[in-house]
């Protein structure tokens, strides 16, 4: 019985061995292909947005070139195969015999950069998500022992992939629990822990900065009821979205002619664009710019009228650019939206009630309260805005802002992007 014992322990201890060597691997490679992506993306995207507003006949050409240049790799480079963003991730964990193809790592990673310098609205979050979890589904396909922890792999590649994005361990592990695993087993711990960990290793290293540098002092309780009515507003703006990606998608379905889908989406996120350079790319340039500003810009019809404009628009220049064959998803738009929502209701309350909150309290907590709404997961939009601005200052106000949101959206309309059914949209 003893000899039986010991064999089992030893056996256990092999496989825990093994799974922290994986883990770290993972871990690695993930955050490797994450901050690769990032950095790419950031220095393309700036050369190619430079060149935009020198020469604005660029807005048409660059669109239609992008989206042109992905659907030619799709059908010769990637054999037609399509991406379909975190909806495969769902697919592989929920299937025992369904793995994520090793070509998704480079078709993901290509794409989404493609997607998103030639001013595709959207973001890299997805992609590096998809990408990263195929590196965990390929790991977990390389021995046997491995195969009853497909989900937590896959979930240590994303868990990675989001720290290296937004510098923070806990959005990470959040995210994976929140969106992909549903559940939290020994094994998630372990994993994710050790990948999340080598991630942040990475970074620190690598002396990543935030993404975003702002200052933010304070928050006044008087504010809270404001707060409230932004949690509700956020909540309204995420299910806009939702609803323009799932109706933009079944639109663009209808029509047989792929090119013809290149052409349309160009058009509308040319003139788009055109009007509102904001909207170019993932956006993060325009939301930097006002932080620049501490947020405070006197509301003028102008800016009422832009701010309105670009949120109006946001959501559809985003379904637009995935729908004609963009790669990418609502992480991005998301913080966008968000953002510049938290920005105009500032700006309102200050100039019409002398409210005199502070906007860039708004813009972040805005940011964190739509990425909830749209995707389900307060405490991962929480820790990755938090993360974003390498403060938690406002912790609390966003903790209760994102919770009003998410559940305002599930109010109104109970699915996000990833758990539509595909039936529905197709």
């Amino acid at each position: 019985m003893n000899k039986t014992a010991q064999i089992k322990k030893n056996h256990q201890f092999i496989v825990f061995r093994k799974l922290v060597i994986v883990s770290v691997l993972i871990g690695f490679l993930s955050a490797f292909l994450g901050i690769s992506l990032k950095k790419i993306t950031e220095y393309y995207e700036e050369i190619f947005f430079h060149e935009v507003t020198v020469h604005p006949v660029f807005f048409v050409v660059f669109p239609v070139f992008g989206l042109s240049v992905i659907y030619f790799l799709r059908q010769y480079l990637f054999k037609k195969k399509e991406n379909k963003g975190i909806k495969e991730v769902f697919e592989s964990t929920t299937s025992g015999s369904k793995n994520l193809p090793s070509y998704k790592i480079p078709s993901h990673f290509i794409n989404g950069l493609l997607t998103v310098i030639f001013g595709g609205s959207t973001g890299i979050e997805v992609s590096t998500v998809v990408a990263t979890a195929t590196i965990g589904s390929v790991a977990q396909q390389k021995e046997n022992v491995f195969r009853k922890y497909k989900t937590e792999l896959i979930c240590a590649g994303v868990a990675a992939g989001i720290t290296a994005l937004f510098s923070s361990p806990v959005a990470g592990i959040l995210f994976a629990v929140e969106v992909i695993s549903r559940k939290v087993t020994r094994a998630f711990i372990i994993t994710n822990v050790i990948a999340v960990s080598i991630a942040f290793g990475l970074l620190s290293i690598l002396k990543e900065e935030p993404l975003f540098t702002v200052s933010i002092t304070t928050w006044h309780l008087k504010a809270i009821p404001y707060f409230i009515l932004l949690g509700i507003l956020a909540g309204i703006n995420s299910v806009y979205l939702t609803r323009c990606v799932l109706f933009f998608k079944s639109q663009f379905g209808k029509i047989q002619t792929h090119y013809y889908k290149i052409l349309l989406g160009s058009v509308i996120l040319s003139v788009s664009l055109f009007v509102f350079p904001q909207l170019y790319g993932e956006g993060y340039h325009a939301i930097k710019m006002i932080f620049g500003s501490s947020g405070e810009l006197p509301l003028t019809i102008t800016l009422a009228l832009t701010l309105t404009g670009i949120l109006i628009l946001k959501p559809i220049v985003t379904s637009v650019t995935l729908a004609s064959g963009g790669d990418g998803g609502v992480f991005a738009p998301s913080l966008f939206i968000g953002g510049f929502l938290g920005l105009l209701l500032s700006s309102v309350l200050n100039t019409f009630f002398n409210t005199q909150v502070i906007p860039v309290n708004f813009m972040i907590i805005g940011m964190a309260a739509v990425l909830s709404a749209s995707i389900h997961a307060p405490f991962t939009a929480i820790f990755l805005v938090c993360g974003l601005t390498n403060d938690y200052t406002l912790f609390l106000p966003i903790l209760a802002v994102c919770l009003i949101s998410k559940y305002t959206a599930k109010m109104i309309y109970p699915y996000t992007v990833y758990t539509y059914s595909p039936s529905l949209i197709k």
